[in-house]
């Protein structure tokens, strides 16, 4: 069938998602023009500071986005296209904008919490205790899993007739692979592009945030810098192996997660958005005209039996495997973290989360298009699900939207590959310094909780930062990323499960309906509760991969705390309730 008829529908399902239901939450929220949010009234032009719709949205989207809505489709479409466009759309409208703005709007209301201090107001200091135990473990498996992708990704090297390329052409470097082949070197020019936009990042910092340079300047300059930094790369490609750049990568997010967000941080998320935002438009603009020129799928519509035996039953694995694009425990560290302390209305928390997370659906959604209808499913599964060697989901991204602009835009295949490859890159490694940043404050954080004094080695950044990397390249190096991602998939899901339990208790403590965020929390839980018991059996224990194993039994542990915490405070309240309506009624019979 014409891809066409997928895109359009589902886009119509997003918009009627976002003209009623997303009305419908809001009003049961209690959703309050003229009430002031924490960025107006604590406002201190540091931490709080209002911010304007557009930008923040900008900064929203940029934060959640990025390799999460691509690399889960590019894995999970092993099950088929309709399962996993099928998730998409409906988890995307009914379970994943919905965390993403309720999780928010309780933050707002809650003064600018985080959901960890949320959870202690709904759940007690247990909850909190959890909730930072489990964003720990979860920020490890996002950074390990990330680091092994990134790491494979930019050694990536493809045949050149497969490129489309002859052998005397001089587009890209090439090497002679293991059978003879000519391999172009893909991934190395991705590699130059991504260290000297790194390396300038301080500079365009500078500019933008010192300097206070006009912003179409810094638009320029950051244009300037992608292209030069592409054309280099061609005619300088970096060629290291997989473990080299896992260690670079490490050391640089050592250093980055500490320096001052100015300097390497916001100036990567200034040029990396531009690059993700042009990707996505191009992407959608393929779509259409490769839709119009009768393009249609070429991957299987349904492939259970390939996706049980990698995979596992489509039921919970692919529910976990497609994370971001459908629901991501992610972004409640996000809406919960910077998000609600620039908020300048509550009434933009729908447009902000809601909203947001239906974009990140429509990205998800134009990977799966992309790759249903270019990659042939026994290209895709050499690349992705290959018997030998590493599996490498970014290079088949890439391949896809190479194959499609050639297809519909006339673009050379080899161009559009690397294009595709800095669409992901850019923005999995500053999702890796952001989350060793984050992480190193939650380490602070514990140390806090677990000492009456702590320490003064336990305050140092080097000790918080460092540990945070080492358990990062510890995962990455033992652990392929096809053994990472299931695992991270399942703390990622499991961590919006207990977001959204979290709001789900906050909204029944203020007598507020809680059904379209109690529905979903019961099955995102149900759902990781079952693929961590059947990674546990199926493939950790029979493997003796004793990290894994003591990862998913923690997780588990932390999971079922929770759930017990939140089904008590509800009994508690309960309870209380009914004693006061007993007083009540004693009180009338004896009057």
């Amino acid at each position: 069938m014409n891809i066409l008829f997928y895109f359009l529908s589902a886009l119509v399902v997003f918009a009627l998602g976002i003209r009623f239901y997303s009305k419908y939450i809001a009003k049961q929220l209690g959703e309050d023009p003229g009430r002031a949010t924490p960025a107006v009234e604590k406002s201190d032009g540091r931490d709080y500071v209002p911010a304007k719709l557009h930008v923040l949205f900008g900064h929203h989207f940029s934060s959640i986005s990025g390799a999460g809505p691509i690399i889960g489709p590019t894995m999970g479409i092993l099950y088929g296209f309709i399962p996993g466009w099928l998730w998409v759309v409906i988890g995307g409208v009914f379970i994943g904008a919905v965390h993403d703005f309720t999780s928010l709007f309780v933050s707002i209301r809650e003064g600018g919490k985080s959901m960890a201090e949320i959870a202690r107001k709904t759940l007690g200091k247990w909850g909190f205790v959890l909730f930072i135990l489990f964003t720990i473990v979860m920020i490890v498996l996002v950074t390990s899993s990330f680091l092994r992708a990134t790491a494979t990704s930019l050694t990536s090297k493809w045949p050149l007739d497969k490129l489309g390329l002859l052998p005397g052409q001089t587009l890209l470097k090439t090497e002679m692979g293991a059978n003879g082949e000519v391999l172009g070197i893909i991934g190395g020019i991705a590699s130059m592009s991504v260290v000297i936009i790194t390396l300038f990042s301080p500079l365009l910092g500078y500019l933008l945030y010192k300097r206070k340079v006009k912003t179409y300047k810094a638009y320029m300059l950051a244009s300037i810098l992608c292209f030069s930094s592409i054309y280099i790369g061609i005619h300088h490609p970096i060629n290291l192996s997989p473990d080299t750049w896992m260690i670079i990568l490490t050391i640089y997010v050592l250093f980055a997660s500490g320096a001052p967000i100015w300097m390497i941080l916001q100036p990567r998320d200034f040029v990396n958005v531009q690059i993700l935002y042009l990707g996505i438009l191009v992407l959608f603009f393929s779509l259409f005209l490769g839709g119009f020129g009768g393009l249609t799928l070429k991957m299987p519509a349904f492939n259970l039996a390939e996706g049980i035996k990698n995979l596992g039953f489509v039921w919970p694995m692919l529910f976990i495997t497609i994370a971001c694009g459908a629901i991501s425990g992610f972004h409640a560290l996000v809406t919960t973290g910077t998000d609600c302390k620039q908020l300048s209305k509550e009434t933009d928390a729908k447009k902000v989360g809601y909203n947001g997370m239906i974009l990140e659906s429509v990205l998800a959604l134009s990977v799966l298009l992309a790759l249903g209808s270019v990659l042939s499913f026994s290209e895709y599964k050499s690349i992705v699900w290959p018997q030998t060697g590493l599996s490498n989901p970014i290079l088949a991204f890439s391949l896809a939207v190479g194959k499609l602009l050639e297809r519909s835009l006339s673009v050379p295949m080899a161009l559009g590959c690397v294009f595709g490859i800095l669409m992901v890159e850019g923005f999995v490694i500053t999702t890796l310094d952001t989350a060793v940043r984050l992480n190193r404050y939650l380490f602070e954080e514990l140390w806090n909780i677990i000492f009456k004094k702590v320490p003064g080695i336990l305050k140092w950044y080097w000790v918080n930062s460092g540990l945070a990397c080492i358990l990062m390249w510890l995962l990455a190096y033992f652990n392929t990323f096809v053994a990472l991602w299931p695992i991270f998939g399942t703390a990622n899901q499991l961590l919006s499960a207990l977001t959204l339990i979290a709001v789900s208790t906050w909204l029944f403590l203020k007598g507020k309906k809680n059904w379209f965020t109690l529905i979903p929390a019961v099955f995102m839980l149900l759902t990781t509760t079952a693929s961590l018991v059947l990674l546990l059996l199926k493939k950790y224990l029979p493997q003796k991969n004793f990290t894994l194993i003591a990862t998913d039994f923690l997780l588990l542990v932390l999971s079922l705390g929770v759930t017990y915490l939140a089904i008590k405070t509800a009994s508690d309240l309960f309870r209380r309730e009914k004693r006061t309506a007993s007083g009540f009624s004693s009180s009338a019979d004896k009057k």
